[in-house]
């Protein structure tokens, strides 16, 4: 019998990338923090384990979300993570969310104004990340209004948040919305001179990790996921993840 051909390097290389899925997104911790820290965020720990059932591996990368879009929608990368639907709906999703998120209306401490629906910000500069969804309700007020910078302020880069909080302190804008646990987070790290005052909140919704409508394998990619999930569910596993951020999809 004739000897097997060597593998090629190019061989190699491709089987390699059948094998890892590449996730990208802004930090956005504890759902997913920077790429090769100690703690990546629960959600990348929790399609690690999820995929390694699969045995499939993740490479978690950092961008700009506007640019983890479209490294996705194009086929760059595989997946962004910490997706709302509204944030890429023409994406493929998982039946299983991989995270729960809740947006709380943010303001300077001394502000009186609350959260009352779109109408309430109608005196008011609203902050916003470029590309990112917050509810149908107030996307659909930044859609109307995103060419009016005092009422709209689309903000970008690489540390949209830190910059949102600089801004509210500085009176230079006058209410922001966030997932409560990031901005918890994030305020913790800068300390408590940095407090913000919460004016209001949204409904909790699913997060998930999204997977590129350009990629064939999206479908199936997805399927594997919910499912790994389901199993971390079923053994516990997936509590002790988020323990490690001091978070429990109990509450």
């Amino acid at each position: 019998m004739a000897d097997a051909e060597p593998v090629s390097a190019k061989s190699r290389e491709e089987s390699d990338r059948r094998n890892k899925i590449t996730i990208a997104a802004d930090p956005w911790c504890p759902h997913n923090c920077d790429a090769g820290a100690d703690r990546e965020g629960y959600m990348i720990d929790i399609a690690r384990e999820a995929f390694a059932l699969a045995e499939l591996d993740i490479v978690y990368v950092n961008m700009s979300w506007a640019r983890a879009l479209q490294q996705a929608s194009d086929g760059y990368i595989d997946a962004v993570v910490g997706a709302f639907v509204g944030d890429a709906p023409e994406f493929v999703f998982p039946d299983e969310p991989t995270g729960y998120s809740q947006i709380f209306l943010y303001t300077h401490p001394d502000s009186s104004w609350t959260w009352q629906g779109a109408e309430s910000l109608r005196h008011q500069t609203l902050l916003a990340i470029n590309g990112y969804s917050y509810s149908p309700e107030l996307d659909n007020y930044i859609t109307a209004h995103q060419n009016n910078p005092e009422q709209v302020w689309i903000i970008s880069g690489p540390s949209p948040l830190d910059r949102a909080i600089e801004l509210l302190h500085q009176g230079r804008s006058d209410v922001f919305p966030e997932d409560r646990h990031v901005m918890t987070w994030e305020l913790n790290l800068l300390g408590q001179r940095n407090a913000l005052r919460v004016a209001g909140q949204l409904k909790k919704a699913p997060v998930y990790i999204a997977f590129s409508p350009a990629n064939p394998a999206a479908s199936e990619l997805a399927s594997l996921l919910s499912e790994g999930t389901r199993k971390l569910q079923r053994s516990g596993r997936l509590e002790q993840i988020l323990a490690r951020y001091g978070l429990s999809w109990s509450n």
